[in-house]
Parts: C-alpha cells; structure tokens; sequence
C-alpha cells in the first residue's frame, strides 16, 4: 500500500484525545522522538505485553522468562561488537540541510519500485478478470520482469558496499538511482558518514572512579551473560529459550514517524538455544510461528509480508523480517534471526567463562547455536492501533471513529453505564462492576446522553457496553451492546460474565 500520511496524523490525533500516548514533557514543548503512554495505552501496551509472554513463555515448557538489568559491564558491549560496529550511514542534504539514513533513503526507492509492480498487476487483474494468473504476469511481463531485475541489483549493490564497509559508494547509489531530498527535491548530498547509536554514561559519583557504561541498546545481551545461569537453576537442556520484555535505548539521529522509531524503546526477544547443525530447523519453526502469532489478531493478511535479508549480519547465517503495512508503508515489525554461536563464543572469549552445555549422551560440550525473535513492542502497538481505527458512516448519516481492537488487547472489556444518574441506577451499575472487575477491566460512565457514551466507548475500543435501565431493578437484565457491530441485545446480568468472557478471553488468541 501506499504511504497514507493523512492516515497517520489522524491516529496520532486520536492517540491523544482518547489518551493512548502524549508527546513526552508537553508543557515544555516535547522533547524529540519520546512519548507517554497514558491511561488507555498502557491498558492495550500491557495486554500485547501479555499476549506476548503467555504464548512463548506460559505455553512453551522449554521457554524461561528474564528481567536483565539496563545497566552492564562495558566489557559486554565490547564483546557483542556494539561499541566498534552499532553505527548507522548516515547522509546530509546540503540544501535542506536535513539529514537521513543512507539505507533507508535507498529502501525507500526500492519500495517505489515495488509499488510500480503493484500498479502493473493491479491494471492487468482488472484488464483480465477471473481468467488473470497473477503468478505467470509476474514472470513473464517484460516490465515487472525489468523491475524485479533493478530491485534485485541495487540491493546486490548495497550488500556489496556495505559489507566492504564502502560509504562512497553506498553515496554513489543514491546518486546513480536519483534519490532527491523530500523536502529541498535536490540531489545535492553530502558523503556517507557512520554513526555510533550507543548511549554511553558514567557510573559512579566520585571524581576519577567513575567509568564509562552504555544504556544498553538491546536487552539480547542480558540473555547471553544469563545463559549458564538460567539453564543450571532451571535444569534446562537444548532446545530450550529465554524470554525478555524490557526497555533499550538507541540515539537514533533520524527518530520519525511517531512511535515506529525512537529513542526509548520497550523489545520483546526470545533468544532459542539449539544444538549446532539443529539451527535451519528451528529457524523455520519460528518463522512461521511467529507470523502465525500476528496473523492470530485478526487483521487482514495482505497487510503482512516475510522479507528476507539481502546482506546477513557478520553473526547470522539466515534472517528475515516481519514487515506490516503501516500508514508509512511496510517496514519492519519483527526479527527472526539465526545468530549461530557468536554471542556465546564472543562472550566466553571476553568473560573467560565457558558458556556451553555438556551433552551426557555424546560426552561432549558445545557452545549452542541461537535463533532470535526480536519484536518492537512499540512498533507493535503503532500496528494495533493503526489497523483498528476506523471512521465510518452509519445508515442514519452520523458518523464515529471506532477503534476496532482485537477483543483480548482492548484497554477496557466493559463498559457500564447507568441510563440515568438517579433511582438506583448508578447503585446497580456499580454492583455489576464489583462482580465483574475480578475478571475484566471494566470502566463505569455515568457522564452525557446514553448515545455520546457509546461513541466515546468506540473510540477507545471497549468490546461490550452494558446499559442499566428501569427494567433492570425488576427483572436484572441489562442491554449490552456490541461495538462492532453495534447490536443490542438483553440479557441477564448472571449470564454477562460467561458473554463477555467469550470474546475477550486471551484464550481465543493463543488457541488461534
């Protein structure tokens, strides 16, 4: 898809007003690139958090959970190439004076072409009807054909340059492919420089005793210098993996695009420890089970794609990317990688520790290899809310903005609502609430006519509101609506718990 840039403002917009993120520091104007979760983001970031860690964690016996600490010995970063080789290419225009990612500038175009073939398959379905085979066309078109064969050299081109550490010629790519700044339109650009992205501090508060120590840019590592530690105490054996939730910190020049990139960050990684040679295997394996774990949220496949890696990091032998179709276009969402045994024999010769796993069965040791699933939960949150807003018009020619979140993740399940704030409504209301708060996030609202109520429950994206009327102290039924489909139906308040657990239940995910 296109980039919808009025797309993304209009979620930015309805991130705020409904509290889901603020700009950090607002009363002192922001501070670049950084961002609050307020009340209903952090409900919906805890859930996806949640969603995450039972289904690694709570369903796989031979997956342990870790909280690392932000701060390490230098020496790690040191051992994992960070502080030699973490850096970004970077490239000035001369004439906006703005400055950019070199590679991005170049997958950017790379993405235009691919939106050429697009259009060339979108033209000929339409051209050919039922009888179009969208398969042959691709191979056989001289113009997609030609277009496949441009995309495929650049980004030989690029692996090339990069890999010989060439920063002139990754400039001269985007002089040959016309790149021009978005902003001046001129080609006028700068050479390629690299950039370290580690934030580095000092510990200690006493002058000549402090040492420098790095916010750590991922929390990979933290699993690494565990590895001996969690494997004895939890009497694990390969295949076995570790899973983290935590914060990592990167000083991005280029932080755009509301939350996609920033600064400060939350991952979600499980680093899976495997023999060596078993790694392909399980390469695969998390593949696709990772897919399926996005696909499970119940948003349009289309808007997924695997990209495999072009150029492989110096410790991969395999990795691709989970790409999402955000308002910006499709970029990264998760990273599947097989990391070999690098980290542990990097660690091991900087640690002077044996990090390895004695096999009784063949009598021998082994340092095992990793595959890695790296998933940006901020970015993950940005796919969620982008995909579930909604603005639509009803028969009656009224409108909302809805926020269609999967059930499971919604910041609150139920909303109960007094029709009015007198006669023992509000005291019934509230009695409900005390039965179901146990099982649910549930928000009472009393406040404007029944209708504003149930548009402000929509755009924050609450699954059921239950409406307490008159009858409900004669007969204790309450109305309870659908917000996606808006149906109403009456129940009775002992059937709401067995209603409502149906369609918000976690389980309905982790068993899809």
């Amino acid at each position: 898809m296109a980039v919808n840039d009025d797309k993304l403002k209009k979620v930015i917009a309805h991130a705020k007003e409904y509290g889901f993120i603020f700009p950090s520091s607002e009363i002192y104007d922001g501070l670049s690139a950084t961002y609050d979760y307020g009340q209903n983001g952090v409900e919906l970031k805890n859930n996806i958090k949640q969603y995450w860690w039972y289904s690694m964690v709570h369903l796989h016996e031979n997956i342990m959970g870790l909280d690392s600490a932000i701060f390490m010995h230098p020496t790690t970063w040191k051992a994992s190439g960070h502080v030699d080789a973490f850096n970004d290419p970077l490239i000035d225009n001369k004439d906006s004076k703005k400055r950019y990612r070199a590679d991005v500038l170049i997958e950017e175009h790379i993405e235009k072409i691919r939106g050429k073939i697009s259009k060339e398959v979108g033209k000929a379905a339409k051209r050919f009807g039922e009888s179009f085979d969208e398969a042959q066309f691709i191979s056989t078109n001289p113009r997609v054909v030609k277009y496949h064969e441009d995309i495929k050299a650049i980004e030989l081109r690029f692996k090339n340059s990069m890999e010989a550490n060439d920063l002139e010629e990754v400039r001269q790519i985007i002089i040959d492919l016309e790149i021009a700044d978005p902003i001046s339109g001129t080609k006028n650009w700068t050479d390629v420089r690299q950039f370290n992205l580690m934030f580095s501090t000092e510990l200690g508060s006493v002058s000549g005793e402090s040492s420098k120590i790095y916010l750590r840019p991922e929390t990979a590592q933290g699993t690494y210098v565990n590895f001996l530690n969690v494997m004895k105490s939890g009497r694990m054996k390969p295949p076995f993996g570790i899973g983290q939730i935590g914060k990592a910190f990167r000083n991005e020049i280029i932080a755009r695009q509301f939350i996609f990139r920033m600064r400060e960050f939350e991952q979600m990684e499980m680093q899976f420890f495997v023999p060596p040679g078993e790694e392909m295997k399980w390469y695969e394996y998390w593949k696709e089970q990772r897919l399926n774990w996005h696909k499970a949220l119940g948003f349009n496949p289309e808007r997924y794609r695997v990209h495999d890696h072009v150029k492989l990091a110096h410790y991969a032998n395999a990795a691709c990317d989970i790409e999402f179709d955000f308002p910006m276009g499709f970029k990264e969402l998760e990273g599947i990688h097989s990391r070999t045994d690098f980290d542990l024999k990097q660690h091991e010769e900087f640690s002077k520790k044996k990090l390895q796993y004695f096999d009784p069965e063949i009598n021998e040791s082994y340092v095992p290899y990793v595959i890695e699933t790296s998933i940006g939960l901020d970015r993950m949150f940005l796919a969620v809310i982008s995909s579930a807003f909604k603005e639509e018009t009803l028969e009656d020619g009224s409108s909302r903005k809805v926020m269609s979140i999967p059930p499971a993740l919604a910041p609150y399940k139920v909303a109960v609502m007094p029709l009015t704030k007198k006669d023992g409504l509000p005291e019934k209301a509230r009695a409900i609430i005390d039965d179901l708060k146990f099982d649910f996030s549930c928000q009472y609202d009393e406040k404007d006519t029944i209708g504003k109520r149930y548009r402000r429950q929509d755009a924050i994206g609450t699954p059921y509101s239950v409406t307490v009327d008159h009858q409900s102290l004669e007969d204790n039924t309450v109305t309870i609506r659908d917000r996606d489909t808006m149906e109403q139906e009456r129940v009775a308040i002992s059937d709401l718990h067995e209603i409502i657990e149906k369609k918000v239940s976690l389980k309905s995910l982790l068993q899809a």
